[in-house]
This record gives C-alpha cells, structure tokens and sequence, in this order.
C-alpha cells in the first residue's frame, strides 16, 4: 500500500496545548489536548508532548509516515529556533524548542509564535490558499498578528516582525503589558473591549446591563450578548473597538499592500458586531488607491482549530522546503 504523510501540529498556551497529526490536505487525522502545566520547566512539558505524539501515532495506520513537527508558542522565533521569555510559561529568558524535539526526532522542526502559525495556516489550508499577500490578525486576549509577502511569512531581521498588536494607537494611552502605553492591542481585544466598557460605563449616563457586573468579572462574552440586545454601552464599545482597529489595518495595507485581511480568534466570532464597522472604519481610513480593493474576511479555518492546523501547516512548508520543493499549496 502507497505510504501516507501526515505532521504533528502543537499549540503551546499557557493553561491548554493541542496537539493534532494532519495531512497535506489539513485534516485533522487525531487530536487531543493537555494541560501545560505552565509552572513547570520546558523540558517537563516536552516530554509529556512526546508521551502523547506516541500515543496518538499509535492510533493512526502504519503506513501513515511522520513528516515533521511544526509548534506555534508566545514569543516563539522562527528563526532561532527559540521561546523567548513567554508571558505566563516558566522557562526562563529562553528555551530551544527545535534543538529539544530533534533530540527525539530525526524531523524537520520549526517553531513560531501562535499569530504568525495562524497566518501561515490561512495560507496553505484557509482563505489565503493562492494569495501572495494577506494579513491575519488573531483577537483574543491580546492582538496577534502574521504577514504575508510572496507567498512567505514575514519575519524581518530578527524574526519578530509584524507585531501590529504593539504598534502605537495613543502615546499617552493605555499601559500595555509589553511596557509600552497606547498599544493596538490595549483597546482592540477582548481585554481592551472590557477597559473600553469600564470608560464608557464612567463617561455617560444611560441605563445598560453592563453595570451591574463588577470590572474584575466583565467579559468580552457578556459585552457581546448585551450588544446582541441593543445594549447602548456595548454597541458603542464595539463601535469604538472598530474604528480602532480599521484605523491600523487602513495603516497596515500601506505598508504591506495585502489582498485581503482576515480577522481570527474569539473576539472576531462576534462576527458582524465587529467586522461590518470595522470594514466602514478601514475604508473611510485607506489610502484612497486602495479603497474598494482589500477585503475584510473572517478567518476561513474552522473555529477552534486554527492554532493546530497553523502549526500543522508551519511543519507542512518547513518539509517542503527541506525537501527543495516548491512551498506547499493544496
């Protein structure tokens, strides 16, 4: 019988990691998820990654061959091979994830962080596929984001390139983890959603749902169920949230030139909440030879499965580009 390929994809976060083996078409053949236990060393979590690589091989034909192992992690740099000082993992300033698992695997192995292996999945498995230019931007608890140039991810110099998410909104803005004030990613995220309720909840006067819940238990689930309801208070956060971020990307199409954008992640489930002002916003923002040209997109992987099939996909390209084969396109 003709041998089959498949790769692992792993999604490191800092509560859950996925783990999936996926064919060159992107379907998941087997997955499962365990906890990071993120207080403990790199090496403790490796192993226990491996543990379960072999348990779900196992699971899967024999003549399904293991190509490569491709891993999306915060503060992961694809060129070095390296997790540098990951927010919420302890592990010190740096941790050579691709040096550990070819320890084990005689494989290619190539590591990136979570929103550029979201990007590059777009690429080979999502809307992207045939696009040589796009950016996907992944809303969740911060903002995230992968660029696409010729058909490649951009990682600049020091392979860090295309951090959107900490491009600056207002100098004197919101403080930002990152140590920076008024980044993109304090005001459009579901963190940023929230802070944007409290100051409008503290700004005007009429009634909403919202405040009756105690800052410290807002979500960005709650916003959207009173926004949902014609809630004032919530419609107006995702309204300014919008024109926030259709600002930046109206700024990120004139440096980059995309033929598309795509929003990922739990905040973009909001779906037309978001995406229609945002889409309204962008336009009245682009630089006018670009308007009515790129298009605002929902992610095109399924929901709930992109941080695998990104990593998937990252392995996917590494195995043709080891190989000398042209970048893989399904």
């Amino acid at each position: 019988m003709k041998s089959e390929g498949c790769v692992v994809g792993i999604d490191i976060g800092g509560t859950n990691s996925s783990v999936g083996f996926v064919d060159y078409h992107g379907t998941i053949l087997c997955e499962t998820v365990l906890p990071t236990q993120a207080d403990q060393p790199a090496t403790i979590l490796l192993s226990r990654l491996c543990d379960v690589i072999e348990k779900l091989r196992s699971s899967i034909p024999s003549q399904v061959t293991l190509a490569g192992i491709g891993i999306g992690a915060p503060n992961a740099n694809y060129l070095h091979g390296t997790v540098e000082n990951p927010p919420n993992l302890n592990w010190g300033t740096s941790v050579n994830l691709v040096k550990l698992f070819q320890q084990r695997y005689d494989l290619p192995v190539a590591v990136t962080n979570d929103a550029n292996a979201a990007a590059i999945g777009e690429l080979l498995f999502g809307g992207a596929r045939r696009m040589k230019h796009a950016i996907v931007i992944t809303l969740g608890t911060g903002l995230g984001s992968g660029i696409i140039v010729n058909g490649e991810l951009l990682y600049g110099a020091g392979g860090f390139a295309g951090e959107l998410g900490h491009t600056v909104v207002d100098p004197n803005g919101r403080d930002c983890a990152c140590g920076k004030q008024g980044c993109l990613e304090t005001y459009v995220s579901a963190t940023g959603l929230c802070r944007t309720v409290a100051e409008l909840l503290a700004q005007r006067r009429e009634p909403s749902r919202l405040r009756d819940v105690a800052y410290n238990q807002l979500t960005s689930k709650q916003i959207y169920e009173a926004a949902c309801k014609n809630d004032p208070v919530a419609l107006a956060a995702f309204d300014a949230t919008a024109r926030i971020l259709g600002m930046k990307l109206a700024d990120a199409v004139a440096h980059t030139s995309p033929e598309a954008i795509f929003l990922s992640g739990g905040l973009a489930a909001a779906g037309d909440l978001l995406i229609t002002p945002t889409r309204r916003y962008f336009e009245d923002f682009l630089f006018t030879p670009y308007k009515g040209k790129i298009k605002l997109l929902r992610s095109g992987l399924p929901e709930g499965r992109g941080a695998v099939l990104g990593a998937a996909a990252l392995a996917w390209h590494e195995v043709s580009f080891d190989s000398a084969q042209p970048p893989f396109v399904p």
